[in-house]
C-alpha cells in the first residue's frame, strides 16, 4: 500500500462507488462501466485494478456473471466477521454508525474469526442474516494439537473460535504423532461440500515450564519473533540520522512518568504556571523522523500494527535500537520530539492548542510508585530526592483534576477496573498474581494524554485532512435497556425510556459499592469495541466529538499515521496539503483503519491468552485447596469466580451444580436454581475448591 501518489490522479474510488450508487440504475459489466465512465483505453488497466481493491474491500461486489454493482445497493452489508466459541458470530461494519448483524452458526459459511465477509441482511428487525462471501481470510495458519484417527490426520485448532477441525494429508503430515502441537498452513479452506485442508509446516514445542507459555503463544498467534538482520542494521544506521530544524526545548523541566518495567518512553509532560491559567507541554517521541512514508521500517511497522505486551516479555513494532533508544525519551539524552503546546484556563478549560518539532531531554524517569509516594503518601525522602521538581508536579496534579472534573461533567464513562499483575522470578515463573493498582500518577497521565489527542484530531478535523480517528460508538438501545432493568441498585433512579447516557449516572450511582466491579464488567459487555476509522464518529466512552491516537507512535502504527499528516500539515507553511495529496492520502486511510484494528483485536487476544497460561501454571500446585472467591461472569454455561486470595480467575461449569436443575435468568443476568431457589450472579460471595488444572487448555477450573 505505497503512500506516494501514482502519475494517473484521473481515476480514484470515490468516483467509482459515487457512479455505481448514482448513475448505474444495474449491476455492470466491465467493458460497459468502463465505456461509460470514459475511461481511455490507456487507462483501463488501471481502471480494473481500482475496482479488484474496491471488490476485496467489500465496496463493490462482483457477481457471478461478472457485473459489477455497490453493496449499499445489493441489500449487502460488508465487513468483518467476530466469531463466537458457540459456533455464531456477527458481522461488524466498517463504517461507524450500522448496528452489527446477527449470523447464526448454521450461516456463517465457515468464516473465521476475523474474516472480512459480505452478509446478506435476511430479517432487518432483528438485524440477522447470512455470509454469502468471504473476501479475505484473516489466518493462513492455525495452532493446535493433532488428532490422529487410523491413517487419518486432523489438527484440532487451540482456539474455541475456529469452530472445525482441519485435515492432513498422510504426507503433509510430518509423520508427528496423536496429541503432538503442531502449526498447520492452511491450504484449502472450508465451504458447504469440503472440509479445510492444511499442512503441517512446524512442530510446536510442548511448554515444559511457564516462562516457556509466552512463546508458545507467540507462534501460536504468529507473532513475529524478531527483525531480519537488514531491518536491524537499518534501525542502528538511524543513530548518524541528524535531528534537523528544530524548536529547542531542552531548557524545559520535563518528565517521563510510566510503569516500573516500561522500556519504551513514548511520552513526556513539562508544565507552567501562567497568568491565566496553566500551560502544558506534551512531547511526544517523533518516530516520523526516523521512519518515513513506505520505507522498510515503515512497511514492517504496518504489518505489525502494534507491539505486544507479555508478562517480562515484549514483541515490539519497532527494533530495540529505536523502540528502546533512538525515539525512546530516556532521561539525560536530546531526543527529537513532536511537541503538543496547550493552555488552560484555571479551571482546566482548554483555551489553545500549538504542535510542532521539537528537542527535549527528559529530566527524570519518573514510575507511578514514586510519584504515588511523592503526591499522595506525601513521603519526605521520595520529595527531597526529586526535590527540585516537585513544584511541577503540584501543578500537573492541580491540572489534571480539573481536566478530569471537565471531561466527567461532559459525560466521560469512569472505568476503573482492577486488572491481574503477574509476578515472574528469574526463571521466568509467577510467583505471585496480585491486583495491579492504579494510583493518581495513572490518572494524571492519562488525562494528559487524552487532552492531546483531542487537541490534535481538533487540529485534522479543522483543517479537513485525513487520518485515523479513534472512535467508540454509542451502544444499541436495546442492550442499555435491558442492562438497565436486569440491575438492581439502591439509590438508582429510573426513567421511563432509558439511554446509552444512564450508563454514567449508572456507573457513578454503583462507585464505591460491594456490586461496583459487577455493574462495571456487565457495562462494558453492553459497549461497543472502540476501533480505528476514516470517519469521525466521536469517542463514546470519553464523551469525545472528536478524538484520535497521537501519543504512543513507538507502539501503535496508527499513532505514526497521524504525525505524519500533521507533519505535512505543518510543513506546508500554512497552505495545507494539496488537493490530490489530501485525496490519495485519504485513499489509504481505510485500509489502514481495518488492518490497524484487526491488528489489535490479535495482539490482545495473545496478551489474554498468556495472562491465561501464567494463571494456570500459578495454580498447578493448588488443586483441592479451597478459596473464598466472587461471581465475576455469569452464562447459561456456567459461573465465572475470581479467588480473593489472589488475582486469579476461573470457570465452574454449570453440569457442575449438582445440588439442583440451575436455569439461566437473562433478565437478572444470573443462575436460579429450579427448586432450591439459591442464585449466582454477580458479586455473590462463594467457596470454591480447585478441582483441576488444564495446561494444554490454560484454565482453571473450579467447583463449589
Amino acid at each position: 500500500m505505497p503512500a506516494s501518489m501514482p502519475a494517473d490522479m484521473k481515476i480514484r474510488k470515490d468516483n467509482i462507488i459515487r457512479f455505481l450508487r448514482e448513475k448505474a440504475r444495474k449491476p455492470l459489466a466491465f467493458r460497459e462501466l468502463a465505456s461509460r465512465m470514459g475511461v481511455a483505453s490507456a487507462q483501463r488497466r488501471h481502471f480494473k485494478r481500482m475496482l479488484r481493491e474496491l471488490t476485496d474491500e467489500g465496496e463493490v461486489v462482483r457477481t457471478k456473471r461478472g457485473l459489477y454493482g455497490p453493496c449499499v445497493e445489493m441489500a449487502l452489508v460488508p465487513g468483518h466477521f467476530e466469531a463466537h466459541r458457540e459456533g455464531y458470530g456477527f458481522v461488524i461494519q466498517e463504517k461507524p454508525g450500522i448496528p452489527d448483524v446477527f449470523i447464526p452458526a448454521r450461516a456463517t459459511l465457515s468464516a473465521m474469526n476475523g474474516d472480512r465477509v459480505i452478509a446478506q441482511m435476511e430479517d432487518t428487525r432483528r438485524r440477522s442474516g447470512r455470509i454469502v462471501r468471504i473476501l479475505k481470510r484473516a489466518h493462513a495458519r492455525i495452532a493446535g494439537t493433532i488428532d490422529r484417527a487410523g491413517d487419518a490426520f486432523f489438527l484440532k485448532p487451540k482456539s474455541q473460535a475456529v469452530a472445525f477441525d482441519i485435515y492432513i494429508p498422510p504426507s503433509d503430515a510430518m509423520g508427528l504423532a496423536h496429541g503432538t502441537p503442531a502449526l498447520v498452513e492452511i491450504t484449502q479452506y472450508p465451504s458447504a461440500n469440503r472440509p479445510a485442508m492444511g499442512k503441517v509446516v512446524k512442530e510446536l514445542a510442548r511448554p515444559v515450564g511457564a516462562a516457556d507459555e509466552v512463546g508458545a503463544i507467540i507462534e501460536e498467534f504468529s507473532l513475529p519473533k524478531r527483525f531480519s538482520s537488514k531491518l536491524t542494521k537499518e534501525a542502528e544506521a538511524l543513530r548518524e540520522k541528524p535531528f534537523g530544524k528544530r524548536r529547542d526545548l531542552t531548557a524545559l523541566a520535563t518528565v517521563t512518568i510510566d510503569g516500573e518495567s516500561a522500556k519504551d518512553f513514548d511520552d513526556a509532560v513539562s508544565i507552567e504556571k501562567t497568568g491565566e491559567g496553566y500551560r502544558l507541554w506534551v512531547h511526544i517521541a517523533d518516530v516520523g523522523h526516523y521512519v518515513p512514508w513506505d520505507s522498510p521500517l515503515d512497511i514492517e511497522a504496518r504489518g505489525r500494527g502494534t507491539s505486544v505486551y507479555f508478562p517480562g516479555r515484549v514483541v515490539p513494532m519497532l527494533p530495540k535500537a529505536l523502540s528502546e533508544d533512538l525515539c525512546s525519551l530516556v532521561p539525560g539524552e536530546p531526543r527529537p520530539a513532536f511537541t503538543v503546546e496547550m493552555e488552560f484556563d484555571s479551571k482546566g478549560k482548554r483555551t489553545g492548542r500549538r504542535f510542532f518539532k521539537s528537542l527535549i531531554r527528559s529530566d527524570e524517569r519518573m514510575t507511578y510508585t514514586s510519584m504515588s509516594l511523592i503526591r499522595g503518601e506525601r513521603q519526605d525522602k521520595e520529595r527531597q530526592k526529586y526535590i527540585g521538581l516537585v513544584e511541577y508536579f503540584d501543578l500537573m496534579e492541580e491540572l489534571a483534576r480539573h481536566i478530569r472534573k471537565i471531561r466527567m461533567a461532559r459525560g466521560s464513562l469512569d472505568f476503573d477496573l482492577p486488572e491481574p499483575e503477574i509476578l515472574l522470578d528469574m526463571q521466568g515463573r509467577p510467583e505471585a498474581i496480585i491486583k495491579a493498582e492504579r494510583n493518581f500518577a495513572h490518572m494524571l497521565i492519562e488525562e494528559f494524554m487524552i487532552a492531546a489527542n483531542e487537541a490534535v484530531a481538533e487540529e485534522l478535523a479543522a483543517r479537513n485532512l485525513p487520518c485515523l480517528y479513534r472512535i467508540h460508538e454509542k451502544p444499541d438501545p436495546g442492550k442499555v435497556e435491558k442492562l438497565l432493568g436486569a440491575i438492581k441498585v439502591p439509590g438508582l433512579r429510573r426513567r421511563k425510556s432509558p439511554g446509552p447516557d444512564d450508563l454514567r449516572r449508572l456507573l457513578e450511582t454503583v462507585k464505591g459499592l460491594d456490586e461496583e466491579e459487577a455493574v462495571t464488567y456487565l457495562v462494558l459487555r453492553s459497549l461497543k469495541q472502540a476501533r480505528y476509522s476514516e470517519e469521525n464518529a466521536g469517542h463514546f466512552g470519553l464523551a469525545s466529538k472528536c478524538y484520535l491516537h497521537f501519543t504512543s507512535p513507538i507502539r501503535r502504527y496508527p499513532d505514526l499515521v497521524c504525525h505524519r499528516v500533521l507533519a505535512e500539515a505543518l510543513s506546508q507553511s500554512g497552505r495545507g496539503l494539496s488537493g490530490d495529496r489530501k485525496k490519495w492520502l485519504g485513499q489509504l486511510m481505510p485500509g489502514f483503519a481495518f488492518s490497524s484494528s484487526q491488528l489489535e483485536r490479535h495482539a490482545v487476544e495473545a496478551e489474554r491468552e498468556a495472562i491465561n497460561a501464567l494463571r494456570a501454571w500459578f495454580m498447578r500446585d493448588k488443586v483441592g485447596a479451597e478459596f473464598e472467591a466472587t461471581v465475576t461472569g455469569v452464562s447459561p454455561n456456567g459461573i465465572r469466580v475470581r479467588l480473593r486470595q489472589y488475582y486469579v480467575e476461573g470457570f465452574i461449569p454449570v453440569s457442575d451444580l449438582t445440588d439442583d436443575y440451575y436455569i439461566y435468568d437473562e433478565r437478572s443476568v444470573a443462575l436460579a436454581g429450579r427448586h432450591s431457589g439459591r442464585r449466582f450472579g454477580f458479586g455473590h460471595e462463594v467457596t470454591v475448591r480447585v478441582d483441576r488444572v488444564d495446561l494444554d487448555e490454560r484454565r482453571v477450573v473450579f467447583g463449589l
